[in-house]
């Protein structure tokens, strides 16, 4: 019976070992992204806090950044994986997601807000919201980042 439970707790052992190997071989590619990202923005940016990173997945592939530079304002940071060509705005000039999501609230009645983050598209920098609706359905919401005039909604997906 002794041998049983030793080769269970063996067998858990390696299992929760190969789980904690794939997953930080799946994160290496992001964390490398955030690197280069951070590099650029320190350069071109003057960043000097990074308070939190994404990518934004739409047209194009957009390294987002948001964090203080050496001034101490809030700043948010989009750099396109293609183009690198850093676009810099600061926290206070643009919409808050708390005045995002307001936006969206005043138009639709969502069942439940999953996300909101920032993307950017044609060089337009916007909050992305993605909610479900009554029946369960996926939608998405985008609100511009510094006009808080609406862009697009994909609904009912």
């Amino acid at each position: 019976m002794k041998k049983w439970i030793t080769i269970l707790i063996v067998f858990v052992v390696i299992l929760v070992g190969v789980f904690v190997k794939v997953y930080i071989t799946a994160r290496e590619p992001l964390k490398a992204a955030e690197k280069k990202a951070v590099a650029i923005a320190e350069k071109k940016a003057s960043l000097a806090k990074v308070t939190s990173f994404h990518l934004y997945h739409g047209l194009e592939t957009v390294d987002v950044i948001e964090g203080t530079n050496k001034k101490g304002e809030n700043i948010v940071i989009w750099i396109p994986e293609k183009t690198k060509q850093v676009i810099v705005k600061s926290a206070k000039s643009g919409l808050s997601k708390a005045d995002a999501i307001k936006k969206l609230l005043q138009e639709k009645n969502p069942k439940k807000i999953v996300s909101v983050r920032l993307g950017m598209e044609k060089n337009i920098p916007f909050w992305e919201i993605y909610y479900l609706s009554d029946n369960n359905l996926i939608n998405y919401y985008y609100v511009h980042f510094q006009t808080g005039e609406w862009l697009k909604k994909i609904e009912n997906l």
